[in-house]
């Protein structure tokens, strides 16, 4: 990396700082200096990492992920910039959060990617006209891990296509997945969220 991307990425995490709640920055002992005494040293991926790990508490603003995915992706990391995007999306549509198990009967051989790129469709409740079912389309992050195998079960993270369609969704309602017109997985919902409501 070059002294100007170090000082582009340095920028961005200032930024992205003092964008964070001081109420939030305080959860788990972690405070604003302990982010900049990283920054200091320019340890940019420590500092983005505690910033990335921020979590529960008010919905941050779209602005502080979209600087962490700006700076994450200037260090080459993948995942974080991933994450950081998918973070920015749930700012701005709402979080939805289930812990999914995949039957391991169902038809998929190999792991569900863990970094949002599969866009299942799942059976939320709505029906067609004539009553069957009718699915929406949302893609899938696999918290903590990078996969989940045939059989696995975690806590995931849904991004809808069309937000509006997953509003009614309440923690404990359940919900299955689908790839093909069999159920490849179930879920039950453990959080939703407002989008950000700004200050």
């Amino acid at each position: 990396m070059d002294v100007v991307d170090a000082v582009d990425v340095t920028e961005l995490l200032e930024a992205a700082d003092l964008l964070v709640p001081e109420s939030l920055a305080m959860e788990n002992d972690l405070t604003v200096s302990d982010v900049w005494d990283h920054l200091v040293h320019d340890e940019w991926d420590v500092a983005l990492t505690l910033l990335e790990e921020l979590r529960g508490g008010p919905t941050l603003p779209p602005a502080f992920w979209e600087s962490l995915g700006v700076a994450a992706g200037q260090l080459r990391l993948e995942r974080s910039t991933a994450w950081c995007h998918w973070r920015h999306y749930e700012s701005r549509r709402g979080v939805i959060r289930a812990e999914l198990t995949l039957r391991p009967e169902a038809r998929r051989t190999t792991p569900v990617p863990g970094a949002g790129v599969l866009r299942p469709m799942w059976d939320i409740g709505h029906r067609s006209p004539a009553g069957d079912m009718s699915v929406s389309v949302a893609r899938l992050w696999v918290e903590d891990r990078p996969a989940l195998e045939p059989g696995g079960r975690a806590l995931v993270r849904l991004a809808p296509l069309t937000p509006s369609h997953w509003r009614h969704l309440r923690p404990g309602d359940r919900i299955t997945m689908h790839e093909d017109r069999s159920v490849a997985g179930t879920a039950t919902v453990v959080e939703t969220g407002a989008p950000y409501a700004g200050p």
